[in-house]
């Protein structure tokens, strides 16, 4: 009987597709076995939920993803993986999860380990162009950008953009002071808060060679800050905007990768003159934040700074005003990019026969948990914008609240585009719930930190399991914010017996390892334990 169902379950699936994309000269996908859909694949780096339409910041002004998101479904609940640039994207890529692969971090070891990882499977892009897709690709998709695999980048795609930030002006390069995050740049002028804060001396003598923490930082670029032929991400919605003007004799897997709002939180300055300092708005942070937060959680909101993130930011006057007004001025300026290669689209011959997804790596913290940027389990690092949207779609413009994962992204675009499935994918196929965005989902999303450090997100709670054993449950439909720690209530007890279900029983070592000997969060918890914990995080 249980067979019968998948392939009942199967069959119906398939037809959901098969219809989505039979009708591609009346708005839908596809016409005939030789005219698949083609895909506009667009990722935004570090983007959190200060979207118009997700009202994570009540001021952001994003136009063209609010348009976007009235054309499609938009998944107000959609989780990463893993909440740092390269496990998730490589999650996302691969369709399968870091406690799989145990590719947590280091680009280096998932290179080392990659055979093994994916012999039975292919990453995304090369599965489509296995499959007669021509593939495309500008900006950051993977890590590095076009792949972080090199020896592999020609199976990925078939053609992709240069590294616009090769051959930097000196000038620029010299604000950066040694950050190699190359495609980020421009920095601020002078480096920016946390270089002035500490002292150009200090930074190029005792920072620089160990610890480029000076990153966080944001403020106004004028015409002398910005390369001459614009800031990366306009070179790369540039390039977008010319391939989707040409005519391409097969379907088109077309990926762009927008690098703001990564670090620093630089834009041109019209950007920031749209927000009234004045009136700006800055999130919630109440006094006793962290008092019912585990020590791996303090650990981990403890950041790469010199006193730990928070302690940096708030010892220089107005600077984190400054960087939520500069966070904005990113959103704003790279919602104008996506603008671009939206309406380029729009007035290209494949709009009637193009998926788009919009999707994030992971979020990104405001001082919310006194933590900044991402790697974290908590919401703000997690939670993610994703949009799926087809010509036709008539479930378009609504949303669904349905805890989903960014490893279903991969399953989800095969069969809408009619590609065989890909057996050794870990994600859910999304097609249903774009059908049906209510439709009841009987998924939870896991999301990891690092090794053995669990983020479980259902509709209503956010379970967070850390390694040592200690918990933090979250109820998001009465704290939205995350303030109060609901583990140690034993009203509560079976909602995380339920959580607790979805955790993985086997956890794959960190690639490159064979034991398991800890990592720095055990180290700086063994520290407080003689020093104390600092009064910010207690």
């Amino acid at each position: 009987m249980k067979n019968n169902l998948k392939i009942l379950s199967i069959c119906l699936i398939t037809a959901l597709a098969a219809g989505i994309l039979s009708s591609c000269s009346s708005g839908n996908p596809k016409a005939a076995e030789n005219q698949k859909p083609n895909v506009l694949f667009i990722a935004v780096d570090d983007l959190n939920d200060w979207i118009g339409t997700m009202g994570g910041h009540p001021q952001a002004i994003t136009p063209s993803l609010d348009k976007l998101v009235n054309q499609g479904v938009f998944f107000t609940n959609a989780h990463a993986s893993q909440a740092v640039c390269t496990a998730s994207r490589n999650s996302l890529l691969s369709g399968l999860h870091p406690v799989t692969t145990g590719w947590y971090g280091s680009t280096t070891d998932m290179r080392k380990t990659y055979d093994v990882v994916m012999k039975d499977n292919k990453m995304l892009p090369e599965y489509f162009r296995d499959h007669g897709y021509t593939t495309l690709s500008a900006g950051k998709i993977y890590h590095s950008g076009e792949s972080d695999h090199p020896d592999r980048t020609d199976l990925f795609w078939d053609e992709y953009a240069p590294h616009f930030w090769n051959g930097m002006d000196p000038v620029i390069k010299e604000n950066g002071f040694g950050y190699r995050g190359y495609m980020f740049y421009p920095f601020p002028k002078n480096g920016g808060q946390l270089v002035q804060a500490y002292g150009e001396d200090t930074i190029r003598n005792h920072y620089m060679p160990v610890n480029r923490f000076y990153s966080l930082c944001g403020g106004p670029l004028d015409k002398e800050d910005i390369p001459a032929e614009g800031m990366f991400d306009e070179q790369i919605a540039d390039w977008a905007v010319n391939q989707l003007s040409k005519k391409h004799e097969k379907p088109f897997f077309l990926a762009v990768g927008f690098l703001r709002p990564h670090v620093p939180y630089t834009a041109p300055r019209r950007y920031f003159e749209m927000y009234d300092t004045s009136k700006l708005i800055i999130p919630e942070i109440p006094e006793d934040e962290m008092s019912d937060i585990p020590m791996m959680g303090k650990a981990i909101a403890y950041g790469y700074t010199p006193k730990g993130g928070w302690d940096d930011v708030t010892s220089v006057p107005g600077f984190l005003k400054e960087l939520v007004h500069s966070y904005l001025a990113c959103v704003t300026f790279t919602d104008e990019q996506v603008g671009k290669v939206l309406a380029a689209l729009e007035e290209s011959p494949h709009s009637e026969n193009t998926i788009v997804v919009l999707w994030s790596d992971h979020g990104q913290h405001l001082g919310e948990k006194r933590h900044f940027r991402k790697q974290a389990l908590w919401e703000e690092s997690t939670r993610v914008p994703l949009l799926i949207s087809y010509p036709g779609m008539k479930t378009g413009g609504k949303k669904s609240s349905n805890p989903v994962s960014l490893l279903d992204i991969y399953p989800t675009l095969t069969a809408l585009c009619g590609l065989p499935d890909n057996p050794a994918l870990e994600g859910n196929n999304l097609v249903p719930l774009l059908e049906n965005p209510d439709k009841e989902w009987p998924h939870k999303v896991l999301s990891v930190w690092r090794y053995k450090n669990y983020g479980v997100r259902s509709e209503q709670y956010h379970y967070i399991h850390y390694r040592d054993g200690t918990e933090e449950l979250y109820d998001h439909m009465n704290d939205p914010g995350e303030h109060n720690n609901l583990a140690g209530n034993p009203e509560f007890a079976g909602v995380i017996e339920d959580h607790k279900k979805s955790l993985p029983l086997n956890e794959a070592l960190p690639a490159g390892t064979s034991e398991w000997t800890g990592d720095g969060y055990e180290k700086r918890i063994e520290g407080w334990k003689q020093s104390g914990i600092p009064d910010w995080l207690k």
